[in-house]
């Protein structure tokens, strides 16, 4: 069995695509999903399985939450390596956690754009793209982060964040 996170794009925020993690777990596991494990409402579900073709895994996932909840949530899939991964290469290790922000991407890009990335950054903001990581230090917070709203559209894929609390969260819950 292979343990791997679905890290869910774009569900439970600002009152839209909502999905109850008291919902989503069963959901998950009459997907035949074992050791099925929920952390926090922005979609993070921590699972055993044998399958290990990650995209056809993440579209069956994907799926069932749309019959169920009327929306296609974009699921990313990673492995606890992946997750350990994305700490150790943080070039923002001795700073705030909660000011640490890991952009997990669908894919590498090919053209970012980092000079629009630049422009926007705040004084006191730094990123770092790393394969399919995109790191964002924050201090002021990612809501008041201009850079942080356009870190997709920049980058050419899609991407899902979660701060260094809660990759650090599931890393301890594995």
């Amino acid at each position: 069995m292979n343990t791997q996170i679905a890290l869910f794009r774009g569900i439970n925020v600002g009152g839209k695509n909502l999905v109850p993690m008291a919902e989503l777990k069963p959901l998950i596991e009459e997907l035949g999903l074992q050791n099925v494990q929920t952390y926090i409402q922005s979609g993070n579900v921590l699972f055993q399985s044998s399958q290990t073709e990650q995209d056809d895994l993440a579209e069956k996932i994907s799926s069932a939450v749309e019959t169920q909840f009327g929306f296609k949530p974009e699921v990313m899939l990673v492995t606890p390596d992946d997750l350990q991964a994305a700490v150790d290469k943080s070039p923002f290790k001795n700073t705030e956690p909660k000011s640490q922000h890991f952009y997990f991407l669908s894919g590498t890009p090919t053209a970012p754009d980092f000079d629009t990335l630049d422009t926007l950054k705040s004084e006191n903001e730094s990123f770092e793209l790393d394969e399919k990581i995109f790191y964002l230090f924050a201090p002021d917070g990612i809501g008041r982060s201009k850079l942080a709203a356009h870190i997709e559209k920049s980058l050419g894929v899609s991407v899902t964040a979660r701060n260094r609390n809660s990759v650090t969260k599931m890393l301890a819950m594995l």
